[in-house]
């Protein structure tokens, strides 16, 4: 449910009127004018179960939003975490045993903390393919890290919280990006940062690779209006690329990403357009059909980059995802945010982080 309100009690109201017995995300577009600090006050005294993290802007069924909020309800929720200094590589994940066949776990997790993908890993570790994952990485439309993550206890930096319900999900994952180079082997990287790509200065590979395809001089002044169409993927068998975006080039000439990039890990170049980034969509609304009966609502974790590519044909994604999992005679709420990371297990069932894809969570 979307609500544009700097009211905390009309949200309070709003919960305590639509989702009885639900533990609560609480999607919040960054220009929200509501303060969270109040909302988590009225959401304690209220005693409302919830998680929630902060987004460059929200979606509500075909429309994105700057303002407002993301209300989605969740039943059968059995527990709900919070992991804090992700920044720290000693950062430690409450385990809880799990009960019983069709669970998830949905995260939000900082989505430019360092350690993000580390903290994907060791989820994974403590429950392993035994639940199916969904989430989406938080923080700014700047892309300078903020306070982004919330629950009872206030807002955190270099956090993620997360829920376990034991109830179905259908899981859709694709990207719509193709390869125009590559192999090129990452010989030197330290976290997020990729340093040298055979063996050569990151940004000058990058920059070669781009200059030959699209005979664009990509600069640190305007890296990130052409490195958004020139994402890497890393190859998995049998599955989608998983995608890493670099949005940055520091004074060393390292590349800065979205999440972490491990030595000698094996990359191509992609690119792509808006047919085949709308199509993907459409994809990933196909992969969710069918899969779980009586399914109440969807929610969608987008990358911003997408809609920073896609522009003024971003709505025909969301309206191809509609067309797909929506019928005459069973309409279902379509909402999300637009992510910094993307979260989700696939392919074999194990755990990842994403950047550049669309994901969709089907949910009873």
């Amino acid at each position: 449910m979307y609500l544009n309100t700097d009211q905390p009690l009309k949200v309070i109201e709003q919960i305590q009127t639509t989702f009885t017995n639900q533990t609560m995300v609480i999607s919040v577009a960054e220009a929200s004018s509501i303060d969270l600090f109040e909302l988590i006050s009225e959401l304690n005294k209220a005693g409302i179960q919830y998680i929630g993290g902060i987004f460059p802007k929200v979606i509500s069924n075909n429309k994105v939003y700057n303002e407002g909020i993301i209300l989605s309800g969740f039943s059968n929720v059995k527990h709900t975490f919070l992991v804090t200094e992700l920044d720290r590589i000693d950062f430690e994940i409450e385990h809880f045993e799990l009960e019983g066949p069709n669970q998830f776990l949905f995260t939000f997790a900082d989505g430019l903390t360092k350690n993000l993908s580390l903290y994907l890993d060791r989820l994974y570790n403590n429950y392993g393919g035994s639940l199916a994952y969904f989430g989406a990485g938080t923080g700014s439309l700047t892309l300078q890290q903020i306070p982004s993550i919330f629950n009872k206890d206030g807002i955190f930096q270099d956090a993620a919280v997360g829920l376990i319900s034991s109830s179905d999900i259908a899981l859709g994952v694709k990207h719509g990006w193709k390869k125009v180079s590559g192999p090129f082997i990452v010989t030197k990287a330290d976290q997020n940062l990729v340093k040298q790509i055979n063996w050569q200065k990151a940004f000058e590979v990058y920059q070669t690779i781009i200059k030959q395809h699209s005979e664009k001089e990509i600069t640190a002044e305007n890296f990130f209006e052409i490195s958004k169409a020139y994402p890497f993927g890393i190859l998995k068998d049998s599955s989608e690329y998983v995608v890493r975006d670099p949005i940055d080039v520091n004074e060393n000439g390292d590349l800065i990403c979205i999440g972490e990039v491990i030595e000698n890990t094996v990359v191509d170049i992609l690119n792509g357009d808006a047919e085949t980034l709308i199509n993907a969509a459409t994809e990933a609304a196909k992969e969710v059909l069918g899969k779980i009966t009586s399914p109440k609502h969807a929610y969608v974790s987008d990358c911003i980059s997408r809609v920073l590519f896609l522009e003024e044909e971003y709505e025909k994604e969301l309206l191809a995802i509609s067309e797909q999992i929506n019928s005459k005679d069973n309409p279902i709420p379509i909402e999300g945010a637009l992510s910094i990371g993307e979260i989700s297990s696939f392919g074999d069932g194990y755990l990842q982080l994403f950047n550049k894809t669309v994901i969709i969570g089907l949910f009873n």
